[in-house]
């Protein structure tokens, strides 16, 4: 190969880096995912001790004291705060690296990607509430796990490809979890918190350790 190949092959290298730079978000942060993972063992320890309470109550002839929709309402409030304190640090993380790269974080690849994980994040939230109301709610973890997983496949095309075989996984386990709805709340821990952190984890090693 001659160098004014070379040089060509170089500079038809660096333009496909631009435009994959310029189409895809890339500032998402691998640590955003690791401590989304513990705060959703963490939630997911607490619904555990508060079921186990709650067992208790009913145990010693208590079930007067049980309302039905003060229980749905703790349920909403951890899941919020897990919601809440993964959001708070993935905003803070990704616009640190975005920051490190010399590039805004709201750019309009990231606008995609918000677009495209909020329509299925949406429509599972509302279904998940219909659940709910009709007092289903053995089929909550895996719809989570179901609508989550196709958000993040859907969103996936406009950033890194492994968010596709994250959201493969937890559509993958959501499934099983259909076929074992008695243990909900491991799998809900499983998906949202040990897939998060592994996938958090090989993120940061592959693209940003370096930095």
């Amino acid at each position: 190969m001659t160098k004014e190949n070379a040089e060509h092959l170089e500079a038809i290298k660096d333009i496909r880096q631009m435009m994959k730079k310029s189409t895809r978000f890339l500032s998402l942060s691998g640590l955003s995912g690791v401590f989304a993972g513990i705060y959703a063992l963490a939630g997911a320890v607490v619904a555990y001790l508060y079921l186990n309470s709650l067992y208790h109550t009913w145990v010693r002839g208590g079930e007067s004291a049980l309302n039905r929709n003060d229980i749905y309402l703790n349920f909403i409030l951890i899941a919020s705060v897990v919601l809440a304190l993964s959001i708070s640090t993935a905003y803070f993380f990704s616009n640190r690296k975005a920051k490190r790269e010399g590039h805004h974080l709201f750019d309009h690849a990231a606008l995609r990607v918000l677009i495209n994980l909020a329509i299925p994040l949406l429509a599972g939230g509302v279904f998940c509430m219909a659940l709910l109301y009709h007092g289903t709610i053995v089929y909550i973890a895996p719809a989570m796990l179901l609508f989550y997983g196709l958000a993040l496949v859907n969103a996936s095309k406009y950033t890194y490809d492994d968010i596709r075989y994250f959201g493969i996984c937890e559509i993958v386990l959501g499934l099983i979890n259909v076929f074992n709805l008695g243990n909900g709340l491991l799998y809900w821990a499983f998906g949202f918190g040990v897939l998060h952190i592994v996938y958090g984890a090989t993120m940061w090693y592959k693209y940003e350790r370096k930095g």
